[in-house]
């Protein structure tokens, strides 16, 4: 049995978005047999853009069901189902976020319906919902509203069961992972254990001892793509070697950062080692010359064994952000690892350079500005503390900054107010400092939401 799951959303955050529309389709593998959809209150303002691109308005939604209204429906059609969507993880998390708010653990096995067109019908030029159907001959009533595109992916749903050429719904079961490739002692009744929450996950081997430590906002999701991968050597080598899976709940995507960074310097695990050393992860370094100009140099962190300033997953990201401090501080290409030549850069020429790559610049004055680009990877203010979601709806995470210095993190209970500063003094464990965790935590707050700041 399946269940046909299309929503649509205040925004791309399961995390800090709500739902505003569902539709559910349930499908026997054969014919569907029954459907569901209603807008859904998001208690939120829906962006002026998100209405343009679906056409739901608040006013739409201001006298519709809030979610934990139709939440018992949503359990009922799923029940015993596979949970079925076109890019199935967006769907999937955000209604596992929405349950967890109502302190409701809600999981499902899932079938993505962009995996499965690629697997049984390889080669599109595209394989978004609307291309996809288009080229089938499969037309959408309401694009990009629950109910017309929960429709359309069954209706290709029936014909990648048709073109299959086999509607026992067995064979289209999540991948299934080989016995025969894990451990003899590894339980796969483990996976069904595992917590599809936020926090960090241990692979032990048969002696106990820890191989691999990860973080994922979705525990169990991550363990499974682990070991369903069969891509490398060293990933069939890993999962092999696992007798035993452990984890930790943080409830907060912060926290979980923080506690994989401090727990892999502790454990310094096999495989977290071998893989810090692939080139993927390249730095962004600082360094004076012999004239006294500071530089900026990115560098495949495996070969420096200095701390990084921030980290990439590639050079193109570490070259564009590179261009954003030398048009924010007006820096020199040349001297920031862009532009080689044996005199000045083209940038001086064009006037966008002081001339600190041919002297024509002071290095006191060329410096006082990489000082100010440097304070970018510093925290804003010296002392704070700040407040995330927590393990579960009753509990807040806590994060402590002092003096500029990471001191660690604790939880606190949600029924708290306004949590009073000794509070959150207490609460707080003790960790280590270092740059690394400063640049987690700087660009987490930077690029994501936190519930709250507070400075001291």
């Amino acid at each position: 049995m399946y269940a046909i799951i299309d929503i649509e959303t205040t925004g791309g955050s399961p995390k800090h978005e709500k739902i505003t529309e569902i539709a559910i389709i349930r499908h026997d593998g054969n014919q569907v047999i029954e459907e569901f959809t209603t807008l859904i209150n998001p208690e939120k303002t829906i962006p002026y853009y998100i209405t343009g691109l679906t056409g739901i308005t608040n006013e739409m939604v201001a006298d519709a069901p809030k979610f934990f209204e139709i939440a018992r429906k949503i359990v009922e059609m799923t029940d015993g189902h596979v949970f079925v969507a076109h890019n199935a993880n967006f769907d999937y998390r955000f209604i596992k976020e929405e349950f967890a708010r109502l302190g409701f653990d809600y999981n499902r096995n899932t079938l993505c319906t962009v995996k499965l067109s690629r697997k049984i019908i390889p080669g599109k030029p595209s394989y978004s919902l609307g291309n996809l159907c288009e080229e089938l001959g499969i037309t959408i009533h309401g694009r990009h509203r629950a109910s017309g595109d929960a429709i359309a992916t069954a209706k290709l749903f029936d014909i990648l069961l048709s073109v299959s050429g086999n509607k026992e719904p067995s064979l289209f079961q999540p991948q299934t992972i080989k016995s025969q490739s894990l451990h003899p002692s590894f339980d796969t009744g483990t996976f069904s254990k595992l917590p599809g929450k936020p926090g960090v996950y241990y692979f032990l081997n048969d002696k106990g001892e820890i191989i691999y430590i990860g973080k994922s906002n979705d525990i169990q999701t991550r363990v499974l793509a682990h070991f369903n991968n069969n891509s490398t050597k060293k990933a069939i080598d890993m999962k092999s070697q696992i007798a035993s899976i452990d984890y930790e709940i943080t409830g907060s995507e912060l926290i979980a950062l923080l506690l994989e960074s401090d727990e892999i310097k502790k454990h310094k695990p096999l495989y977290n080692r071998a893989q810090r050393r692939t080139p993927v992860h390249i730095g962004l370094y600082s360094f004076t010359d012999e004239k006294g100009y500071m530089h900026f140099s990115i560098e495949d962190n495996g070969n420096n064994t200095s701390n990084p300033l921030t980290s990439f997953n590639n050079h193109t990201e570490a070259k564009e952000f590179v261009h954003y401090l030398i048009q924010r501080y007006h820096l020199c290409q040349k001297l920031c690892g862009l532009y080689q030549s044996a005199g000045a850069c083209f940038q001086h020429q064009l006037g966008e350079c002081n001339g600190a790559c041919n002297g024509a610049e002071s290095p006191d004055t060329y410096n006082q500005r990489v000082k100010k680009a440097l304070m970018y990877f510093e925290f804003d203010t010296k002392n704070f503390f700040i407040l995330d979601s927590g393990r579960n709806t009753d509990e807040m995470a806590v994060v402590q900054i002092k003096n500029g210095k990471y001191i660690g993190y604790g939880f606190i209970g949600r029924d708290i107010p306004q949590p009073d500063m000794e509070i959150l003094f207490d609460c707080i464990k003790s960790a280590k400092d270092n740059r690394e965790v400063h640049q987690i935590i700087n660009l987490h707050i930077r690029k994501n939401k936190v519930e709250k700041i507070i400075p001291y």
